[in-house]
């Protein structure tokens, strides 16, 4: 009789197990009061026969009951049972149609779940190995729903990105929506509002409803950059009154209404005391200007401000990145070495790095903070050459599409900071855009303009039909911007022509700007940037 007895304690005395369904209780409690009745019988019998116990228990996880889901969360089911030589024994069910199932240690593993909106019930079923018993049991009844929330909207129109805009839209059959990542009020009819301060490029919108479905959308904010008529100015130049003055006075005088000021340099100067990490730590921040001094006193004099920054022809942090053993962050040549190409030691960054991308992205975010009203890249491409001699650590796919991806993260930070995005490009990437690594047509979805380096001295002979190019700098400016204007258009970006300041073989004067200002009024473009090395402008060159 004690081993008899013995051979019972394991069911008698177990607790009922947490998480186990109403049903699984109730079976479990008949079965003992069955199995005392029996024991019972035994006794009076004094028959030393040891009846075996009922498995004891039985659960579903990742289900719970009448709860709303879609087929998407019914991937993570599983069964588990008491002792694990039972689970070979349990039965699954769905909507009266047997599931097969692995095993998986410990529990049975469903596979993923195919079925359509509405009531459905999941069985798990142990046989009771006692005859006349009932099996252990445990079920979930739970509706499916599979649709997704619908979200419409409609693109923002901006005409200037330091205002706060506002977004309507509605998301039909969604419980929680969020904007940007932060979640927004949602009326009874799906229609949310919101207003953004500075909005980006593109505003994030997810949805999500009862059921778990989601759904996401991206709402383009366009924003048509207003042109300007500027000339470029170094950081140092603009510590010189010499150079300074006059410029102040052509914008007074309404013959320029910008003045492009270097950020970063292709030296790899920074011209301002920059607070980004790592251009103190290489020791590129100098303080040639007030970052916030210089903004007040060009909008003050009711000029724009445009920071160029030159991205990835960088020495300072290339040379530093390389002598600290930080060399994927610098481009080489196919025997690993720096590549030079003309350049000079430590000539060019690696634009597929990513510390090298946020370096220009922190520098660029950090003016457009301080007021900068754009920023205009430059040298934003790889260095010339034979693709195959050169080494990008870490680029997927082609340089154009990497350039592009740089691009396009740093729009979405720029925009947000309330200013304008634009990219400076070499004049043959318009028809060879695999030489530099700078797809125009792709380029100019993420930015704001197009700026092309179209000075009639660096054409050569022939280019677009044109015999001599720098000594008729009408037709190649009016030819080339043709090409380019074809080229972005179907995108919001806007074209803004460099316009060669300067001579080389032949000399450039009024005659020869006005030429090539021609050339652009005749592709429609009433935009320039005025490009001279030495910062030195003559006014009577743009004097109607």
């Amino acid at each position: 009789m004690t081993r008899l007895i013995r051979g019972m304690c394991p069911l008698l005395g177990t607790p009922a197990r947490e998480g186990y369904m109403g049903r699984h209780r109730t079976r479990s409690r008949n079965a003992v009061l069955v199995l005392v009745a029996i024991i019972a019988t035994v006794a009076i019998a004094a028959t030393p026969t040891v009846v075996q116990s009922l498995p004891f228990g039985l659960a579903i996880q990742g289900l719970g009951d009448g709860v709303t889901t879609n087929a998407e969360s019914l991937r993570d089911i599983r069964v588990l049972a008491a002792r694990d030589s039972d689970l070979d024994r349990v039965t699954v069910i769905l909507d009266d149609q047997p599931v097969t199932t692995a095993r998986d240690g410990g529990r049975l593993v469903l596979p993923p779940l195919k079925v359509g909106d509405g009531e459905h019930t999941l069985v798990a079923r142990l046989p009771n190995e006692i005859p006349g018993l009932p099996d252990a049991e445990v079920s979930r009844t739970f509706h499916v729903d599979n649709t997704a929330p619908e979200l419409s909207f409609q693109p923002i129109e901006i005409s200037d990105p330091r205002k706060p805009v506002t977004l309507r839209g509605t998301a039909k059959g969604a419980d929680k929506v969020t904007v940007q990542g932060e979640e927004v009020k949602v009326n009874e009819f799906g229609n949310f509002t919101v207003t953004i301060p500075t909005p980006p490029a593109k505003i994030e919108i997810g949805a999500q409803d009862a059921a778990g479905n989601r759904a996401a959308g991206r709402v383009p904010v366009r924003a048509r950059h207003p042109g300007m008529r500027g000339v470029h100015m170094t950081a140092v130049a603009w510590t010189a009154p010499a150079l300074r003055e006059p410029v102040l006075q052509m914008a007074r005088d309404g013959l320029i209404d910008t003045v492009q000021l270097d950020i970063k340099d292709e030296s790899g100067e920074v011209g301002y005391a920059s607070q980004v990490p790592l251009a103190k730590e290489i020791g590129a921040a100098k303080n040639y200007y007030d970052l916030h001094g210089v903004v007040e006193q060009l909008h003050k004099e009711g000029v724009r401000v445009v920071g160029r920054l030159v991205a990835f022809r960088d020495p300072i942090l290339a040379r530093a990145s390389w002598e600290s053993g930080e060399r994927d962050r610098v481009v080489q040549s196919a025997d690993g070495q720096p590549w030079a190409g003309g350049y000079g030691e430590y000539a060019f960054t690696n634009f597929a790095n990513r510390e090298v991308r946020e370096y220009n992205i922190a520098l660029a975010t950090e003016a457009a903070r301080a007021g900068f009203d754009d920023i205009l890249y430059d040298y934003v491409r790889r260095p010339e050459g034979p693709i195959e001699q050169l080494r990008f650590p870490g680029l997927e796919g082609t340089p154009e599409e990497g350039i592009v991806d740089f691009l396009a993260e740093s729009r979405n930070a720029v925009r947000a900071e309330g200013a304008y995005l634009g990219a400076s490009v070499f004049g043959i990437a318009v028809n060879r855009p695999t030489q530099i690594g700078q797809d125009i047509t792709a380029m100019a979805r993420k930015v704001d303009y197009i700026a092309p380096m179209i000075y009639p001295s660096h054409w050569g002979p022939g280019e677009y039909g044109v015999a001599d190019p720098e000594s008729q700098p009408l037709e190649i400016t009016q030819r080339s911007l043709a090409a380019f204007a074809e080229k972005a258009a179907g995108t919001q970006s806007v074209i803004i022509p460099w316009i060669q300041a300067f001579s080389m073989s032949v000399h450039y004067g009024r005659d020869q700007i006005r030429a090539q200002l021609d050339g652009a009024r005749a592709n429609g473009i009433d935009s320039f940037l005025l490009w001279n090395a030495s910062c030195k402008y003559n006014a009577a060159d743009l004097a109607p």
